[in-house]
């Protein structure tokens, strides 16, 4: 049996329900991707904000990829629960917000559609940070890359979310209605903005008055988003399953952890998100670079460095005798230095709950997911607090050595010459810089800081991060047993 609005009576009472009428609800909304994190976090704020003060805030959802998302959630009427897991415990709700799904490919008229409906009033984004067609470093949109460069040679017809965003905005405008706010919720920093930027720059490109009227209606307000969402795997579904008396093919696990704060910049009605539980500021920025800084920054570290050690899973990383302690130490001395504590949130206690988080098993959180995309993820993640760091004439040790167990991994051999699974818009470049470098450390290193998107100009030219990056990389490639663990040691002034 499948969840659909015709099971909905045989599904347990263990399970929470949507705290309003389904059926009043109203297509008010659009969400581009919609993956897992999004039905574990903007999708639980949404029905917490439709439960406390009412709308009709309907949800369609549009894949611009696969078919994945319509295939999970259409024959279950856009119905999926979310499974909140601490230890042994699991608690289960189901989520009602979601109307429908489009796979942009296959239904292209209906997702422009869905985008240029006047009754909608705020689009939000979960496309991962390659989605956006930028350069990471600069934030500027990539005019070259395949998506963006056929989306302005046919800007009727897109393909990209920026594409898809700008058509919208042509078509409102032509038919005299109101632009929506459009808000991303990946982990860009200053995300607003470059979305913004983004997409003045294509309109610019294909109408100039267009980008005016864009940006002079329209808003593109920062957030910062935090709950930790792992891969769903088969035996997931089949514990979800086994719990819910039926399947559920749109199910995703999550931790209790739940943190949205929203920038108050909008052009036209939003749903009550802070009646739900968001936080909606006057400046997102704070807790947004502590967010990126020392959730996201450790993470990275303990993907690669995890991995490279052999460790499947964060939870395993954070008990390792040595990876543990270097994850503490990388947080409380080199990145919490760089931040000021954003309002109502110290940093001590933060950085203590975000090691709880990390140690908790019940997720299964891998380490190879994590490491995906990290050609896009490293300047906000890791560079820009190496870059205050150096301004500030304070080390970085742990930083670089976060940064050179990203670059072995790239290459796509692990440190026993074992292939790796590299999913990065780079992994071409970077597989053919390992095979041309081999294990020599210094030849590797002048590969991957030509890599101008990543590092930018100003760190490839700077003799002491040339010299940190190498260092490390010479102790991950060295032969012996655990290189890792020595590497860490080494960092932590000889202590194991």
């Amino acid at each position: 049996m499948r969840l659909s609005d015709d099971t909905l009576s045989a599904l347990p009472d263990r399970v929470q329900r949507p705290g309003y009428d389904r059926s009043a609800l109203r297509p008010r909304m659009v969400h581009l991707g919609v993956g897992a994190f999004h039905r574990a976090h903007q999708a639980v704020f949404t029905d917490e904000a439709i439960a406390a003060e009412g709308g009709e805030w309907g949800v369609t959802g549009i894949s611009l990829r696969s078919r994945t998302a319509e295939e999970q959630l259409g024959p279950q009427d856009g119905l999926f629960t979310v499974g909140t897991r601490e230890g042994e415990d699991e608690r289960f709700r189901l989520i009602g917000n979601l109307l429908g799904i489009v796979t942009a490919p296959d239904a292209p008229e209906a997702a422009r559609g869905a985008l240029a409906d006047p009754e909608v009033t705020v689009v939000t984004l979960t496309i991962t940070e390659k989605g956006y067609g930028i350069d990471p470093a600069t934030g500027a949109l990539l005019t070259a890359q395949d998506d963006i460069a056929a989306d302005l040679r046919s800007p009727r017809t897109p393909r990209s979310a920026i594409g898809y965003l700008v058509e919208a905005y042509r078509a409102r405008r032509e038919a005299g209605h109101a632009p929506f706010t459009a808000i991303s919720c990946d982990n860009l920093p200053s995300n607003g903005e470059r979305l913004r930027q983004a997409v003045l720059q294509f309109a610019k490109a294909v109408d100039p008055d267009l980008a005016a009227w864009i940006e002079r209606e329209a808003a593109f307000p920062e957030t910062m988003v935090d709950r930790i969402v792992p891969a769903t795997a088969p035996d997931d579904l089949d514990r979800a399953e086994a719990a819910l008396g039926m399947r559920d093919e749109g199910y995703v696990k999550t931790e209790p952890f739940l943190q949205w704060v929203i920038e108050d910049r909008f052009c036209g009605p939003r749903p009550a998100w802070d009646a739900g539980g968001a936080r909606i500021v006057s400046e997102v920025a704070p807790f947004e670079l502590a967010k990126l800084r020392l959730l996201n920054g450790p993470h990275s570290a303990i993907a690669y460095l995890g991995y490279l050690s052999g460790h499947d899973f964060v939870h395993q990383v954070m008990a390792d005798p040595a990876l543990g302690p270097f994850v503490r130490d990388l947080m409380e001395e080199e990145i919490a230095p760089t931040l000021s504590a954003p309002d109502g949130m110290p940093l001590g206690p933060y950085m203590g709950a975000l090691r709880e988080r990390f140690e908790n098993s019940a997720l299964q959180h891998r380490t190879w997911q994590i490491a995906m995309d990290g050609s896009q993820k490293l300047p906000q993640r890791l560079l820009n607090t190496i870059r205050d760091r150096r301004a500030a004439g304070a080390p970085y040790d742990r930083l670089a050595l976060a940064v050179a167990g990203w670059i072995v991994y790239a290459t796509g051999r692990d440190l026993r010459g074992e292939e790796i699974d590299v999913r990065d818009p780079l992994s071409e470049r970077t597989a053919k810089i390992g095979a041309e470098a081999g294990r020599d450390p210094q030849k590797l290193l002048e590969g991957f800081l030509e890599l101008g998107g990543v590092f930018g100009t100003d760190l490839p030219e700077d003799e002491a991060f040339r010299a940190a990056i190498l260092s490390k990389l010479k102790t991950l490639l060295e032969s012996g047993e655990d290189p890792v663990q020595r590497a860490c040691a080494e960092v932590s002034g000889g202590k194991r």
